[in-house]
């Protein structure tokens, strides 16, 4: 009941009514949960939060501190709760639960133990939210995209995962290291799993156009002279360096979420790197989830970008497919 100060204060025109256009649900409340929220807020992407985890002293605390900074943040609306129902009207809701990659594990490693969290997560998110998008940050990515995709009933387009998008990052930033220019000036695509078996799209890395493999025909090859395949190497192993050095990935997978967040929340049409459903694209037979360039947008997945692939990249993508499928 308001109190006689606030109705001093304010007359009230109409109830307030959360009409949820760009609410935000996020479940799970751990590093990269948390970077996920505090990334979409700082760049007031959503004024709408929601938090949710089974852990319920961390997930208040956790409420509680971002809601001390609201005043930074333009007031951006923060609750959280155990109950999911808490997430009605989602327009997007962000999965990061689950148990952590340990030292020296793949996300392969993971798909059983978190598979058991996504029976737990998926059919409450979408009994609440039927219209919402499911971006799914769990790994492993893609498999775990597959089980939200059928557990949830929604359309295809509907359920995505991270996928590469933040695979592609890392071979920006180290193209641009090794070359001296702004990572946003460097244009390459990691595609298929986001993991060991992704593969980078050497034939499509482009400086203003002007692409590597016209300057140095082995470019990512075992016979580059110039060992641009350390680089792939190297974004294979960045989250593996990450975890091994400080615990846990956070900030970059955060940054990651907000981007695509972004895309949907503001349909923007913008291409990140994606895993979606790859059945009949590049020769894939298989019905498994990887990345491709895809649009996204209010909808959800518009239209998935088909690169003209060489012979060698095709293969290793259709490598992957296979591996999913068999996982």
């Amino acid at each position: 009941m308001a109190t006689a100060t606030k109705e001093a204060l304010l007359r009230t025109v109409q109830p307030h009514v959360s009409h949820g256009s760009n609410k935000v649900t996020v479940v799970g409340v751990g590093q990269v949960g948390m970077a996920c929220a505090f990334s979409i807020m700082s760049q007031r992407i959503s004024s709408d939060v929601c938090l949710v985890d089974c852990v319920e002293d961390k997930l208040m605390g956790e409420m509680l501190d971002l809601q001390h900074g609201s005043l930074f943040l333009k007031n951006c609306k923060v609750a959280a709760s155990t109950d999911y129902a808490i997430t009605a009207g989602s327009k997007l809701c962000i999965v990061t639960a689950g148990v952590r990659q340990r030292e020296g594990e793949s996300r392969l490693d993971l798909v059983q133990r978190n598979t058991e969290v996504m029976k737990n997560i998926i059919p409450k998110l979408v009994k609440y939210s039927p219209d919402t998008i499911l971006l799914i940050v769990s790994n492993p990515c893609d498999i775990l995209t597959y089980v939200a995709w059928k557990l949830s009933g929604l359309p295809k387009e509907r359920v995505i995962g991270s996928g590469t998008n933040l695979d592609s990052s890392r071979f920006r930033f180290l193209l641009s290291q090794k070359l001296g220019v702004a990572s946003t000036s460097c244009h390459g695509w990691i595609i298929g799993e986001h993991g060991d078996s992704s593969v980078a799209v050497w034939s499509g890395v482009n400086i203003a156009g002007v692409r590597l493999k016209e300057l140095n025909p082995k470019v990512g090859t075992d016979s580059d002279p110039e060992n641009w395949k350390d680089l792939h190497k190297q974004v294979v192993e960045s989250a593996y360096n990450v975890i091994k050095l400080k615990g846990y990935t956070s900030w970059a997978i955060g940054m990651t979420v907000a981007s695509i967040a972004s895309s949907i929340l503001h349909n923007i049409g913008n291409i990140h790197a994606l895993s979606v459903l790859v059945k009949g694209y590049h020769g894939i037979e298989d019905e498994v989830f990887l990345s491709l360039p895809s649009v996204i947008g209010a909808s959800g997945i518009t239209d998935v970008v088909i690169q003209p692939l060489t012979d060698s990249e095709t293969q290793s993508l259709q490598k992957s497919a296979k591996l999913m499928a068999e996982s």
